[in-house]
C-alpha cells in the first residue's frame, strides 16, 4: 500500500485539513470553517480539533491491534473532548468539528470508514464506487439555526466534535484486497472539481491522481474556483482547504 497526498489551505487561512498515513492505513480530517462571528464555547479553533482528534486516531492505527475504526475514532474524540472540558463548553451545539475519512488495509480486505463528506473513492477490477456520507446534503434547510440543531442528532448529520457517539454512526465497511487497484480519499476542498465544478467524474478523477499526482488536483481545484464569480459559490465557500490522497494496492 502506497499513499501519497498533497494538502493546501485556503489561500491566506490556516489549513483545517489534517492528513497522516503509515504502513497500511491514512486518515484525513477536514474541520468545519467557523463562520464570522460565531463563537461556538470553544476557545480552540478548528486547525486545534483535527490535529488533536487526527494525531489521536494515526497513533491508534499505527498501534496495529485491529481495533475497529470506530472504537478508534470514538476514543480520539473522548480524549479532546476530555483536553478541553475544563476551559471551553461542550455542549455547545456549534463547538469545533470536524469530518473523518480513514483507510486501513487487513491481511485480505481493506477497511474504511467515513463521516461527513469527505469521501473515499474506490477502484477495483469491477470499475469505481465513492464511500460517502450525504447527510448533510438532505437538510431541509441551511439556515445557521438549522444546521445547529442538526448536527450530531438523529435524523440530522454527524461530524467529530465532542461526542464519542458520533464515531459509531459513521459510515463503515470492509473492501476485499482481491482486486483492489486504488483509491482516493479526499477532503470537500478537492471532491468539488467532481460534486460542484463538474469538471470530472470520480473515475477522471482517480486517473488525474494516478497519472499527474495529488497536487495537480489541488492546482485544478484552485483554477476552477478562480474561474467562478464570488456570487456564484451558492451553498459553502468559494475557496476552501484541498487535501488530495492517493491510495495504490
Amino acid at each position: 500500500m502506497q499513499v501519497t497526498y498533497a494538502s493546501e489551505a485556503t489561500p491566506g487561512r490556516e489549513n483545517e485539513d489534517f492528513v497522516a498515513a503509515g504502513s497500511g492505513w491514512v486518515v484525513l480530517l477536514d474541520g468545519a470553517t467557523a463562520p464570522p462571528g460565531l463563537d461556538g464555547g470553544c476557545r480552540h479553533d478548528p486547525a486545534w480539533l483535527v490535529r488533536r482528534i487526527g494525531g489521536r486516531v494515526a497513533a491508534g492505527l499505527a498501534a496495529e491491534d485491529g481495533e475497529p475504526l470506530p472504537d478508534l475514532l470514538a476514543e480520539a474524540i473522548k480524549v479532546t473532548a476530555e483536553a478541553h472540558a475544563g476551559t471551553c463548553d461542550l455542549g455547545d451545539p456549534d463547538s469545533p468539528s470536524a469530518t473523518v475519512s480513514m483507510l486501513r488495509r487487513r491481511a485480505d480486505a481493506v477497511d474504511w470508514l467515513v463521516l461527513a463528506d469527505s469521501p473515499i473513492v474506490l477502484e477495483t477490477d469491477g470499475g469505481v464506487s465513492v464511500r460517502r456520507d450525504d447527510r448533510i446534503d438532505r437538510l431541509p434547510s441551511y439556515t445557521r439555526e438549522a444546521v445547529r440543531a442538526a448536527r450530531n442528532s438523529p435524523g440530522g448529520f454527524w461530524v467529530a466534535s465532542t461526542k464519542p457517539e458520533a464515531a459509531y454512526e459513521a459510515r463503515t465497511g470492509r473492501v476485499p484486497l482481491r482486486g483492489l487497484r486504488r483509491a482516493a480519499v479526499l477532503s470537500d476542498g478537492a471532491s468539488r472539481l467532481v460534486e460542484r465544478f463538474g469538471l470530472l467524474t470520480w473515475a477522471g478523477l482517480l486517473e488525474v491522481l494516478a497519472e499527474e499526482g495529488p497536487a495537480e488536483v489541488v492546482r485544478r481545484t484552485r483554477e476552477a474556483e478562480a474561474a467562478r464569480p464570488a456570487t456564484a459559490a451558492g451553498r459553502g465557500k468559494r475557496h476552501d482547504d484541498a487535501t488530495a490522497v492517493l491510495v495504490r494496492f
